[in-house]
């Protein structure tokens, strides 16, 4: 097994000069004017893909329209880098990588050689998708496929099954390892990735639940165990707070705060209103420009989790933002009952004010007005003073509860208990977990209506 020199935070990549990318079908004619097709519809999102591929003075409008602070540093290092046709990220060349899944047979020949097997094989022909089903069906590619960047930690964990196992990484019922890949690094050498559905699909029984947070997969685990099994070092302080992150959550913000984040599910994106769990990015009240901007949030996330050492072409990110549009929740498990109804009652009541729409969120709210851990809403990365209501679609299977994945139940997010400094049951630890008052005020009664109800969606 390699073992590059690693920093405190990051792997430090060279940026190497890309392998000859096959030439896009271009699409002649530019929409920059407000389309009147109707919103969400087919026809409206196939036009907004000739607008985010083929303006660039849409992108940027889309951008700077998105950004709920424009002072923090995600918002900063994107109106630096982004849509600057002279400088920053549009100069990255673009990168089409050559990919293969990941199969009990790569294991097998990475542990053997020490570096998985040459892809050899474009993860896109270069042809831009002119239909829905075309898009969605890229954008699954993508998904699945196009490596955020070359992650040395996964190469130790697949190949030392016990850790994969240990950290959340399952294959699937074919053999694969759903969130990870073996490709050909920009600078040329075979090397193994990791890419959305690593943390935005889990495996039940052998089936690919595509969506749904990975909610047992262990991230800070996962580098900690090859820092343990290959003895290079690790700053202490880093090694604390990875340890700290437990399954399901993470600390991916920019800066060195400490505010690790539970890893979301993907269902509903049309009905948000706000992107992120510090509503970091406007989207519902953008209109026409919706749709860019999370094609923009993807395009970014990618090129600046690869280093930025290149960036992947649009039509890629477009067909990410046409999928994730498209993922449907499974079906609920719970059937309405007396309880359910009387539940619903109690939702209407007093939690609709908050979460309105069709994905059960709803409009941010001020982080001092809902009283949970400030430090991702009032951070310097993606801080907006806010928080996005969280959406309730099979809320029922989405514990741990809150933006930081503190709170291990329904029953205990209703548990007025949980406010008092001796509270021992956190899913992170003892102490007190502050804050989402609606619910903890009603009788033990009210309180199994309402969870009943919430089962049910």
């Amino acid at each position: 097994m390699r073992r590059p020199a690693i920093a405190i935070v990051a792997l430090a990549l060279a940026c190497e000069a890309p392998a000859p990318q096959t030439t896009p079908t271009p699409i002649a004619v530019a929409i920059t004017t407000p389309t009147t097709t109707t919103p969400w519809s087919d026809a409206w999102l196939l036009a907004q893909a000739t607008r985010y591929l083929d303006d660039p003075t849409a992108r940027r409008r889309a951008l700077e329209r998105s950004l709920q602070n424009p002072e923090n540093l995600y918002s900063r290092t994107r109106l630096g880098s982004y849509g600057r046709p002279d400088l920053g990220w549009d100069l990255l060349p673009e990168w089409n990588p050559r990919v293969r899944p990941v199969t009990p047979d790569t294991i097998t020949h990475m542990t053997a050689h020490g570096e998985p097997e040459t892809a050899d094989t474009r993860l896109w022909d270069g042809v831009r998708p002119t239909t829905m089903p075309a898009w969605v069906e890229l954008g699954r590619r993508v998904f699945f496929s196009y490596p955020l960047r070359p992650e040395i930690f996964a190469e130790h964990a697949l190949a030392h099954p016990e850790v994969a196992r240990a950290v959340g990484m399952h294959s699937a019922s074919d053999g694969t390892v759903p969130g990870t890949v073996a490709f050909v690094d920009i600078d040329g050498s075979p090397r193994v990735g990791i890419t959305c559905a690593l943390c935005h699909s889990t495996v039940e029984s052998g089936a690919v639940v595509v969506g749904r947070a990975r909610r047992d997969f262990d991230y800070g685990a996962m580098r900690l165990a090859y820092h343990r099994d290959t003895g290079v070092p690790v700053d202490p302080e880093m090694a604390r707070r990875m340890a700290s992150w437990g399954p399901g959550r993470a600390d991916i913000t920019e800066d060195d705060d400490q505010d690790p984040v539970a890893i979301p599910d993907l269902w509903g994106l049309r009905a948000l209103g706000t992107l992120t769990q510090a509503a970091t990015l406007r989207h519902g009240e953008l209109g026409d420009d919706a749709p860019l901007a999370l094609a923009i949030r993807q395009e970014t996330q990618i090129l600046h989790a690869n280093r930025e050492r290149a960036r992947p072409p649009r039509e890629l990110a477009y067909a990410l933002a046409l999928f994730l549009y498209a993922l449907e929740p499974p079906t609920a498990a719970a059937t309405p009952t007396a309880a359910a109804t009387r539940g619903a009652a109690i939702f209407r009541r007093d939690c609709e004010t908050c979460h309105a729409d069709a994905a059960g969120s709803g409009p941010p709210i001020a982080f001092a007005d809902i009283g949970t851990d400030p430090a991702l809403a009032a951070g310097t990365s993606r801080g907006t003073g806010l928080y996005r209501p969280a959406p309730l679609l099979r809320v029922a299977a989405a514990a741990p509860y809150l933006h930081h994945g503190v709170v291990a139940s329904l029953a205990e997010l209703f548990d007025p208990a949980r406010m008092r400094d001796d509270y021992t049951r956190g899913a992170h630890g003892p102490g007190a977990i502050t804050g989402h008052l609606p619910g903890t005020d009603l009788a033990p009664a009210q309180r199994e209506d309402l969870i009943a109800y919430l089962e049910t969606r």
